[in-house]
C-alpha cells in the first residue's frame, strides 16, 4: 500500500533571496535527508555560487523529529512508487516557481539526493544540473525514461564519502554505474569521509556548479 505523500507548503520553503530579488536568477532547489528538515542545507549557501538563489524545501513526511521525502523501505532500495509520487510533488511546486528562473538546478544530500536524480529521470533536459551528495539511485524502474536521459547526456555530481556506514556500498555502485551509462558526471569519493558533507566536497560541488 503506497502511503500518501501530501503537497509540497510553499509557506514552509526557505530562500535565500527574498521576493523581487529572486527574478531573473538561476534557482537551486535543495532537498534534505531522512529525519531533517528544510533549514537543514541552508549552511551550504554561503559557500556556493552566489548567483544562485537557493530554494529549500521541506520533505511532506513526518519522521523522527524531521521529515522524509519517501518511506524508507530497503536502505538505499526504496520502492520506487512512493518516490515517483514524491518526485511528482516537488515538480508541481517547481512549475509554481519556475517563470522566475531562467534555470534550475537540483542538490540533495541522502534521501534528497536520491529525489535529485529522480527528478532529473522524470525530466532530464528541464534541468542544469543535479547534485546528490551521500545519495542514490532508485531501482525498479521498467520504463523508457532512463534512455530518455542517456539522450539528454545532463551533468551530474555524485559525492560520497568512503567510510559512510548509511548507504549499502551496491547501492552507490549502482548509482555511479548509471551516471557513468547515462549523464555527463562527475563522480568523487572522499576518504575518511562518512554520512557528511566535507569542505573539500563543497568546494567541488561549488566548482561544479561555477561550470553550469
Amino acid at each position: 500500500m503506497v502511503s500518501v505523500v501530501h503537497m509540497i507548503d510553499a509557506d514552509l520553503v526557505q530562500w535565500t533571496r527574498n521576493g523581487a530579488e529572486r527574478t531573473g536568477t538561476p534557482l537551486l532547489v535543495t532537498m534534505h535527508g531522512v529525519g531533517s528538515n528544510e533549514r537543514d542545507l541552508l549552511g551550504l549557501a554561503p559557500a556556493l555560487p552566489p548567483a544562485w538563489t537557493m530554494a529549500s524545501l521541506r520533505a511532506p513526511m513526518p519522521w523522527g523529529q524531521g521529515f522524509s521525502w519517501y518511506p524508507l523501505g530497503t536502505p538505499g532500495s526504496p520502492a520506487l512508487e512512493p518516490v515517483d509520487a514524491a518526485v511528482a510533488e516537488v515538480l508541481a511546486w517547481i512549475d509554481s516557481v519556475a517563470v522566475d528562473h531562467p534555470r534550475i538546478g537540483l542538490l540533495g544530500f541522502s534521501q534528497g539526493g536520491s529525489m535529485a536524480l529522480q527528478l532529473l529521470r522524470a525530466r532530464p533536459a528541464a534541468f542544469a544540473f543535479a547534485v546528490s551528495l551521500s545519495g542514490f539511485l532508485v531501482p525498479g524502474v521498467t520504463d523508457s525514461r532512463d534512455e530518455a536521459v542517456a539522450d539528454v547526456r545532463p551533468r551530474v555530481f555524485l559525492g560520497h564519502g568512503d567510510l559512510d556506514p548509511v548507504i549499502p556500498a551496491d547501492a552507490t555502485a549502482r548509482t555511479q554505474a548509471w551516471a557513468a551509462g547515462h549523464t555527463a558526471v562527475t563522480d568523487r569519493t572522499y576518504e575518511g569521509l562518512p554520512h557528511a558533507v566535507s569542505a573539500a566536497e563543497l568546494s567541488d560541488v561549488t566548482a561544479f556548479i561555477d561550470a553550469s
